[in-house]
């Protein structure tokens, strides 16, 4: 008998599956967010505040199944009130998401090349690693990254050396690029601070043209000017923008996915929102465009 067989249950859990995040298949989670018998008697992101000295990233919850009862599923769960009412009202006036244009890790990539000329490399990878350019791929491999440019045809990549970031020259033949590589990007950590709402980025910046970066960034947008790179960096700083990312970003992880809650916006000149404004004005452009109210833009100001 599984656990979806009983009459009842109810158990204290690690939250994360609320999110669609953590290392639980992406098809239990979706299979207990779309049961229509459970729902969530009480959540708490701070684990600790339950479980002295403990750390589960998430937080933790107690759900409840009765399988004669139809509670209508859990679908995406928040726990505030106001952030429920504030992605219903985004989602009607946004029919695409800011993540449809967040590229996934492992957009620059070694090629075939780079490991015949260095067949040491392999073994240095790790397990699973296979031909993507990670942290530990960038700082240790000194026969392949040099501190200055020594060739023509090399280009700069960014990573972390040494606990920091810093930028390292390679051949580009050693290299496998997207085609976002030759335009400007906003370029952010894929790892930030701990998950909780509203929580801000950590140093987000200008990707230009003809730099790439290690696995430890993620690559957003692929604009023609850097203007819209720009509006792009000031969008993802605002209050707005971090309180719905905070929908999905639970952990320290800043996924593609995680972005999926923030709506898409036109970062061109002829947008509907004036990016040549100060951040908290392009806040107060964006609580108006979607007609939050005094409640849902306190939610958002007081992050």
């Amino acid at each position: 008998m599984g656990i979806l067989d009983i009459t009842q249950y109810c158990l204290i859990s690690p939250a994360r599956f609320l999110f669609n995040a953590g290392q639980t298949p992406k098809t239990w989670n979706a299979k207990m967010l779309d049961d229509k018998h459970l729902k969530v008697e009480f959540y708490e992101q701070n684990s600790a505040s339950v479980f002295a000295n403990t750390d589960i990233k998430g937080g933790v919850a107690i759900i409840y199944r009765d399988r004669q009862q139809v509670y209508g599923g859990i679908g995406v769960f928040t726990h505030y009130d106001e952030l429920n009412s504030i992605v219903s009202k985004t989602a009607k006036l946004s029919k695409v998401d800011f993540a449809t244009i967040v590229q996934p890790q492992g957009i620059c990539r070694f090629s075939e090349l780079f490991f015949t000329a260095f067949p040491q490399a392999e073994d240095m990878q790790g397990k699973g690693t296979k031909n993507k350019i990670v942290s530990k791929s960038f700082s240790q491999m000194e026969f392949a990254f040099h501190n200055e440019k020594i060739a023509s045809d090399e280009i700069s990549m960014l990573g972390l050396g040494s606990g920091k970031r810093e930028y390292k020259w390679i051949l580009s033949k050693y290299l496998v690029l997207p085609e976002s590589f030759e335009k400007f990007r906003v370029i952010i950590a894929e790892t930030n601070n701990t998950g909780v709402l509203g929580e801000t980025l950590s140093s987000p910046l200008i990707g230009v043209p003809l730099v790439a970066h290690t696995d430890t960034f993620l690559t957003v947008g692929a604009f023609d000017t850097e203007s819209e790179a720009n509006a792009v960096l000031k969008y993802i700083k605002t209050k707005f923008t971090r309180v719905l990312l905070g929908v999905l970003k639970i952990t320290q992880h800043n996924s593609r996915a995680t972005w999926a809650k923030v709506p898409l916006q036109d970062f061109t000149p002829q947008s509907d929102i004036d990016w040549t404004k100060s951040i908290p004005e392009i806040d107060r452009q964006l609580y108006r465009k979607y007609g939050l109210d005094e409640k849902e833009s306190r939610l958002s100001k007081k992050k």
